[in-house]
């Protein structure tokens, strides 16, 4: 697993290294532009809604909300990700912090219209997702939503035929989604599947 510094040495090549899985329609990446394009489409049928983004990396999404209006903060672990994020959005409040402790305190006591994380949450490991999600939805404005994009299954065996087809490249310090296990803590959860490797959660403010 990255830590602090290797996010930082990655920040400046993590779009094209992206982008390639994307175009090869590979894992870890394959469907990356259309989940993105999937939630850019549902914020913005909220309007210009006030948007959380946690673990923004370089802005891709973020900075598309931000040019469409959105009163945009976010939280990212690598401060060189934070950079060339801050050269998109200058005016936006974007802070260093890690998720896994959970929101920065310029961040916690706000309340958002959508909180959005795209594949960041894979770093947390099992026990630790549903603390900080349930943290996530009560920071939801009535009629609020959580999107979450990231490498993601409907069930175990899906999950196992993307491992074996990965071989090698497959990352066993990454904890992937499971839609089935995640209704068990959160029975109204929603899944899209994008690709055979990426999925969108939704869940709405409770």
């Amino acid at each position: 697993m990255l830590n602090q510094k290797g996010f930082d040495l990655w920040a400046d090549g993590y779009d094209k290294s992206v982008g390639l899985s994307d175009e090869e329609n590979s894992y870890p990446f394959a469907g990356y532009k259309r989940l993105l394009g999937r939630i850019y489409e549902i914020v913005r049928q909220k309007g210009t809604p006030t948007v959380l983004d946690l673990g923004f990396g370089t802005g891709v999404l973020t900075a598309r909300l931000y040019e469409a209006g959105c009163r945009v903060y976010g939280q990212d672990f690598s401060q060189r990700m934070i950079e060339l994020a801050r050269e998109k959005m200058p005016k936006a409040t974007l802070v260093q912090g890690d998720f896994s402790r959970g929101l920065a305190p310029a961040l916690a006591e706000r309340r958002y219209d959508c909180i959005i994380a795209t594949y960041a949450l894979h770093h947390l490991r099992p026990e630790e997702k549903p603390p900080i999600l349930r943290l996530l939805l009560d920071r939801l404005d009535p009629g609020g939503e959580l999107l979450i994009g990231d490498v993601a299954f409907v069930d175990q065996a899906a999950q196992e035929a993307c491992r074996r087809a990965a071989g090698d490249e497959w990352d066993d310090e990454e904890f992937y989604f499971v839609f089935e296990e995640m209704k068990a803590e959160f029975p109204a959860v929603e899944f899209e599947q994008i690709s055979d490797c990426a999925g969108l959660l939704r869940m709405k403010a409770q």
